[in-house]
């Protein structure tokens, strides 16, 4: 079956460093990939200036959205990989909203920022945009500069205390597909002994893992959950992290802090948001 991939883009090369990863994750998979680019400003009913304005931005977003293209089919060698371009005049959210109903979208695959110059790690304010705007697709965040590495090793931090459906599971899945990657579910050890409804979850999540290569892994509780990941991904060689993103649930935590380019997490791997 054909996978449905939106790639949202402002022509920069940090955007463009994802595109390369969606490339080259999917190589081997049919796949139609869409490139989307939002020119969305405020037109004034008093001058034609904004008017004018709109339309040299959509001209010359036009002719970006043909040069990449271009680039991306030259730079795939899968016949069954398709490029799309779309055009939006509205703002970035709504445009990916559009995209994901109509074109039926698989996954969104974007880039983020670091904090020049830091050794913190926190997303641009369109990528928090889109994974706090998103409950029904996968947004799978790629960093800056990010050279490709074959996903043999995902993370699945979790502290049990969520009932996960298969639905949630399916995203994960369907990335240990593509290069048979291991999944490494992580648990932060808060308590000697997992309470009855964690071990009750735990078994579910075994279950929906059952035809894959998993193993479970327990961290020592840190002052910072960031600090415990982070460890994690360097010490298993971790490639990809994944989490599901629910009410409370840590990544939500992360792009709701004031104080987020503080908060010291740093993924230097690409990064699965699921939704619930």
């Amino acid at each position: 079956m054909k996978r449905h991939i939106l790639l949202p883009t402002d022509f920069s090369d940090n955007s463009w460093s994802a595109i390369v990863y969606a490339l080259k994750l999917y190589a081997n998979e049919p796949c139609t990939f869409y490139f989307l680019n939002s020119v969305a400003i405020k037109v004034s009913k008093l001058s034609n200036l904004s008017n004018k304005l709109s339309t040299i931005m959509r001209e010359d977003a036009k002719t970006e959205l043909k040069d990449l293209k271009a680039l991306a089919e030259t730079s795939t060698t899968n016949t069954n990989h398709d490029f799309l371009t779309i055009l939006s005049s509205e703002d970035l959210i709504s445009a990916i909203k559009n995209a994901v109903k109509k074109w039926q979208i698989d996954v969104i695959v974007m880039g983020t920022k670091g904090a020049t110059g830091a050794k913190e790690f926190f997303f641009g304010s369109n990528t928090m945009r889109v994974i706090n705007s998103f409950r029904n697709c996968p947004v799978l965040i790629v960093p800056e500069e990010f050279d490709f590495v074959t996903p043999k090793q995902i993370a699945f931090p979790t502290d049990y205390n969520r009932f996960y459906g298969k639905a949630e599971i399916e995203p994960l899945t369907k990335l240990a597909d593509l290069h048979d990657s291991k999944i490494r579910i992580v648990h932060i050890n808060e308590k000697e002994e997992l309470s009855d409804i964690q071990e009750y979850n735990l078994m579910i999540l075994q279950s929906h893992l059952n035809n894959y290569d998993y193993s479970l892994h327990w961290m020592p509780k840190y002052d910072k959950k960031t600090a415990e990941i982070n460890d994690f991904i360097e010490e298993l060689n971790i490639d990809m992290l994944a989490m599901v993103n629910y009410k409370q649930s840590f990544i939500e935590k992360i792009v709701n802090e004031p104080i987020i380019k503080k908060i010291g997490f740093k993924p230097n791997i690409p990064f699965l948001v699921i939704p619930e």
